[in-house]
């Protein structure tokens, strides 16, 4: 896929690089997508057109602020091991993300009940934290490709806040770099504390399997409308 020319460069406005796709009208909501270890804000910004083909949402791809980890690209945090982020990089980040996108939600006037954040990897972990975190606003959904369920000390989460709440796992069956265990754990903690969580394990390695992006979009738009949240409940 090819980035969409109206997107323009990368910004930095309020500290973090980003991209945006503006919505081809009044937004009826958001979609924020974080990508995965080494890569940048423009490795999912493709996806805002695959995941929301009608420009109803106002889309953001920020770029993760370490970049002096090898292998190089953008880190959301250090990686200890698998599963298991270091704390003061993932604090770090996640202070910084979470004012980030609260100041551009707000200047936009778009709430984060209309909000539905994702991401691929490292940036499914990092969202899982954005939404679950203590005392975090309610998303409108919750969107995880090939991630995990972090827990770090620093960071509290708190899913049971959030009963409720849409979540859409997806995980490779034969994943070398997240095992498929992590999207497993994910969606049972997420299941246990009342999300509504819709999972699908694939045939892929890592990545994310083209076969699942229209349900993931047909999922949005629900997540976003409220639709899903009152099924559920």
């Amino acid at each position: 896929m090819s980035l969409p020319e109206q997107g323009g460069g990368p910004s930095q406005d309020g500290g973090l690089v980003h991209l945006v796709r503006e919505p081809a009208g009044e937004p009826e909501g958001a979609l924020i997508l974080l990508h995965g270890r080494g890569v940048d804000e423009r490795d999912l910004h493709p996806m805002l057109d695959e995941l929301d083909p009608e420009r109803r949402l106002f889309g953001i791809t920020p770029g993760a602020p370490l970049t002096n980890v090898p292998p190089g690209g953008r880190h959301w945090y250090v990686i200890r091991e698998v599963g298991h982020p270091d704390e003061r990089t993932f604090v770090d980040t996640l202070t910084g993300l979470c004012g980030f996108l609260d100041d551009e939600l707000d200047r936009r006037g778009i709430p984060w009940e209309k909000t539905a954040v994702g991401g691929f990897s490292q940036g499914a972990a990092v969202s899982c934290a954005v939404a679950l975190g203590k005392d975090r606003p309610r998303a409108a959904g919750l969107l995880m490709m090939s991630g995990f369920f972090p827990e770090v000390r620093g960071w509290d989460m708190d899913p049971q806040s959030k009963s409720g709440t849409p979540a859409y796992v997806t995980h490779g069956a034969f994943d070398p770099v997240i095992p498929v265990d992590f999207g497993r754990e994910a969606r049972d903690r997420l299941e246990q504390a009342g999300l509504a969580v819709t999972y699908r394990e694939t045939q892929m390695q890592h990545g994310v399997d083209f076969a699942v992006i229209p349900e993931i979009r047909d999922w949005i738009v629900a997540a976003v409308s409220g639709r899903a949240v009152a099924e559920e409940r």
